[in-house]
């Protein structure tokens, strides 16, 4: 089953038959997508997820469980067993739940250290081991924020104050690394002089997730709790949007600690991928402050994001791109010997499979809450690079290619962490099904 993109020499406006659109996206999570983790990735036996698949995804290439990837998987699934109207005719509501039942365990029972972190990584069976070439066992609070996020949906599917509990208590911990500048942030850690806008991107949404939990209690002892997590929202959004949001509408991925742009390597590059996920997340925020304001400005560089991170030769949004649009250059004296800074020159025309997902929602999203055209020829032209790139063409095993070189051969490489990761792809196609129905109905009631 295909989308076949419109003609350009039609209006692009015009063109968005949602009700196709919407039956292809569930085809292709229920065919492509959701086949492949349910039927490789749980771990029955001890709980929690397998996640370290080769790109192909042919080869599990070890039972090591990453707590990132746990909580990715939990919210994954407690959001399947949320969905209305899924039609998934195989899978019901109670069989997500008790799969999400197992990743939630698991990490309760396990993911914790003694001083209140989470660690970053286990083994099969839970036990808490360092990642190769490193000492500590919570490197990174990304981790501790992906298990809020998970336990927060899983929350919203089955109401488990236990799961709660435990978020509220991780958040709480989360909140005061980030106010007291402890946190630790592998696999990239930020570099001296710099603030990174991932620490606030992930503030921003972990505040979401647990937030809409939140919102379905109507006890008044959560008010307290529900006015600092709206506050470490609007916090989130004041970081983005007027410090790393800069004048010529790109978002930067570092600024200097007293909130300027630093010309240099670290200071010039633009993560598109970065930036396009983190503007939806901008916009839903929005809608629910009801801040027009936002939203203007995530959709403007939403759009200057494709306008300068596009490949125009070969299709595709680049993995990094220095703000004037081609490779990342600049000043690399004080980003020796920094991760993020090889990575950078290494990787940056590569074409990975989740910025493209992002970018797929995003559009619509745009669409649908400005109605400007533009963001439908955007649209299409992802779809049509995405679809043509990314979806294995081995179909007996499904899922997607993770990484294309920049003409689109397959590259078989870990991207920040040595796994294949469901959480990017599935969740957008969740919100672009909940997107599409939305404006079917829409359509329809008219």
């Amino acid at each position: 089953m295909c989308v076949e993109e419109p003609q350009m020499g039609v209006e692009m406006n015009q063109i968005l038959n949602t009700s196709e659109l919407l039956n292809f996206y569930k085809d292709h999570l229920q065919t492509v997508l959701l086949p492949f983790w349910l039927e490789h990735s749980i771990d029955f036996e001890d709980g929690g997820y397998y996640t370290c698949f080769d790109g192909t995804g042919k080869n599990l290439v070890s039972t090591d469980k990453y707590t990132w990837s746990q909580g990715r998987m939990i919210w994954i699934l407690s959001k399947l067993a949320c969905m209305e109207n899924k039609s998934f005719s195989k899978y019901d509501t109670n069989t997500f739940i008790e799969l999400a039942s197992l990743g939630v365990k698991f990490l309760i029972k396990n993911c914790l250290l003694e001083n209140g972190n989470c660690t970053f990584l286990m083994d099969k069976k839970g036990n808490p081991k360092p990642q190769a070439g490193e000492n500590e066992l919570d490197s990174s609070i990304y981790a501790d924020c992906f298990v809020v996020c998970g336990l927060s949906q899983y929350f919203q599917a089955c109401k488990d104050k236990e799961a709660l509990e435990f978020a509220i208590k991780l958040y709480m911990s989360i909140v005061e690394r980030i106010d007291t500048n402890t946190f630790k942030s592998q696999p990239y850690p930020v570099p001296i002089g710099y603030k990174v806008h991932a620490i606030y991107m992930i503030l921003l949404n972990t505040s979401q997730e647990l937030e809409a939990a939140l919102n379905t209690l109507e006890d008044k002892m959560f008010d307290h709790l529900k006015a600092l997590v709206k506050s470490k929202i609007i916090f989130a959004l004041s970081e983005i949007t007027g410090n790393f949001i800069r004048e010529d509408g790109l978002l930067y991925e570092m600024i200097d600690i007293d909130n300027n742009k630093k010309d240099s390597l670290l200071g010039n590059y633009i993560n598109p991928g970065h930036t396009i996920e983190d503007m939806w997340f901008i916009i839903h925020a929005a809608i629910n402050l009801n801040n027009n304001e936002y939203i203007t400005k995530a959709c403007n560089v939403i759009k200057k994001t494709f306008e300068i991170g596009w490949d125009q030769e070969f299709g595709g949004l680049f993995t990094f791109i220095d703000n004037s649009g081609c490779e990342p250059k600049g000043d690399k004296a004080d980003a020796e010997g920094c991760t993020m800074h090889k990575k950078i020159l290494s990787d940056w025309n590569f074409k990975l499979w989740w910025p493209h997902s992002e970018a797929l929602y995003s559009t619509l999203l745009c669409y649908e809450q400005t109605k400007d055209p533009s963001f439908l020829e955007l649209y299409w032209k992802t779809h049509h690079y995405t679809f043509k790139t990314f979806p294995n063409p081995d179909k007996s095993i499904g899922e997607w290619i993770q990484i294309r070189d920049r003409s689109g051969a397959m590259v078989e490489k870990v991207v920040a962490l040595p796994v294949k990761d469901p959480y990017h792809i599935i969740r957008n196609f969740i919100l672009i099904i909940e997107l599409l129905s939305k404006l079917t109905e829409s359509t329809s009631d008219h």
